[in-house]
């Protein structure tokens, strides 16, 4: 991976992190058409620039984050992301086989296509109008919805909306909850890449941090990617909840639909390999 390969991922990363169409299907389409040797570097680089990512998060709802006298609300993140810590640390590396399969993006882009394409109507009496309303329980229960995202292709921002959706949130508070929920999520799985994951890099157990301190390359690489996936998020959210408040989710649904059925066909006639 050179270094303009890493910035185009970073901007895939920023624009569909938060978008319901898919982060993690998104770059590995975009890894199997610009050639990208699916080394331990480049998987583990794909997971690590999530942090740019949450970083935009936390830079845009500062005051919701640092509102120490909200204790309640962090309990409600904590409550909301164990179901993803205990099943990505169960099934880490089955998840990792998983994220080397076009044919499966493929196949959960157009399901969750489908299925964006009537979220507005089948989830129209919310009840849930703010997040002091969410209970422990709702967040408990976005959280296991969030688990789904762990098939490439799912979107993990698609199922916690869908999730709260389920759960009587409104829209843009499910789409909220998503961004917040993300945090710790994200952080968890970025962390555990670096500090705790063993990754076979030419046969040899290393920790991620280690892979990406071995050269000057892949500490360019890591540190251009979060840069520019920080910046390219930040803008993500501000359009995603600004075109949510008017318009709702069926253009992601049949831009997921469109793209799933591009992708098939490139795999099938050979283009991208399954």
């Amino acid at each position: 991976m050179d270094f303009l390969q890493a910035v185009i991922i970073a901007i895939v990363e920023g624009i569909t992190e938060f978008l319901p169409i898919s982060s993690t299907g998104h770059m590995i389409i975009t890894s199997s058409l610009l050639g990208i040797e699916k080394d331990e570097f480049t998987k583990l680089f794909e997971v690590a620039i999530q942090f740019g990512a949450i970083l935009a998060v936390v830079v845009l709802y500062w005051t919701k984050f640092f509102d120490f006298r909200s204790w309640k609300f962090y309990f409600k993140l904590i409550i909301g992301v164990i179901p993803a810590l205990v099943l990505g640390f169960l099934f880490s590396d089955k998840i990792d086989k998983l994220l080397e399969s076009p044919t499966t993006v493929a196949i959960s882009m157009l399901a969750g296509g489908i299925i964006l394409l009537f979220i507005d109507k089948a989830f129209n009496k919310p009840t849930v109008l703010a997040d002091d309303q969410i209970s422990y329980g709702k967040a408990f229960i976005v959280g296991i919805w969030q688990t789904i995202a762990m098939i490439p292709g799912v979107s993990r921002s698609a199922a916690s909306i869908i999730g709260g959706m389920q759960q009587k949130f409104t829209r843009n508070l499910a789409a909220e909850f998503s961004f917040f929920l993300a945090v710790p999520t994200m952080f968890a799985a970025t962390a555990y890449s670096l500090f705790v994951k063993k990754w076979e890099q030419s046969g040899i157990p290393r920790k991620g941090y280690e892979i990406i301190l071995e050269t000057r390359d892949n500490t360019i690489a890591f540190a251009l990617g979060n840069i520019t996936a920080f910046i390219v998020a930040v803008l993500a959210i501000r359009f995603f909840i600004n075109y949510l408040k008017v318009y709702g989710f069926k253009v992601f649904g049949w831009y997921r639909i469109i793209a799933g059925i591009i992708l098939l066909i490139l795999l099938f006639t050979g283009v991208i390999k399954g």
